[in-house]
């Protein structure tokens, strides 16, 4: 089976799930939204559930390829601002166009994955280049916690892109500032 053709099909359940919520991830959505005959989905993916395992490790392959490669263009930043305009951006794009399907459909996975523990092993967070300029950046300013509240400021982070999914607007500079700034505390 072609790996080209199983990157398709996942690449199209992720389009779907982020456009039709988790009940409308159906092989036959999947096959439309990818424009193969009917069937062709079901052919390299048997159960909604392998489906839902394929489209979560392309979700997560898509994002830690993405964070690898912020991290390995952006130098650690010098000073909080730099901080803060670098999660700026990336929060942006966690919110509009392609990052925006993303972020929904990675969103409904992680609530799948309360009753699909499988899916929880695949989502854990990684170690990426993007997460560890954020840690080089508070190891930099002595902070001797720097692991422990690069993760709790990039979970607040991501907590400010699902609010924003469900309720609508942008994150503002103010409100990252704030918790860069509560992370230096």
């Amino acid at each position: 089976m072609s790996t080209d053709r199983r990157t398709l099909l996942a690449d199209a359940a992720i389009a779907v799930l982020a456009e039709s919520g988790i009940r409308g991830l159906t092989h036959r959505a999947v096959d439309r939204t990818a424009n193969l005959p009917p069937g062709t989905t079901s052919a390299y993916y048997r159960t909604r559930q392998a489906l839902l395992t394929a489209l979560v490790r392309r979700l997560v392959a898509l994002d830690q390829a993405e964070l690898q490669e912020i991290g390995e263009r952006t130098p650690v930043p010098r000073h909080a601002e730099e901080l803060v305009a670098g999660i700026a951006g990336f929060v942006e794009r966690r919110l509009t166009g392609e990052g925006r399907r993303r972020s929904l459909a990675r969103y409904a996975c992680a609530l799948e994955s309360v009753r699909h523990p499988e899916l929880r092993e695949i989502l854990v967070a990684r170690e990426n280049a993007g997460r560890q300029v954020v840690q080089d950046f508070l190891t930099a300013q002595g902070l001797p916690d720097s692991e422990d509240r690069t993760v709790t400021l990039l979970t607040c982070v991501d907590g400010l892109v699902f609010d924003r999914l469900v309720s609508g607007g942008s994150v503002s500079e103010r409100e990252i500032r704030g918790l860069v700034m509560a992370t230096l505390r």
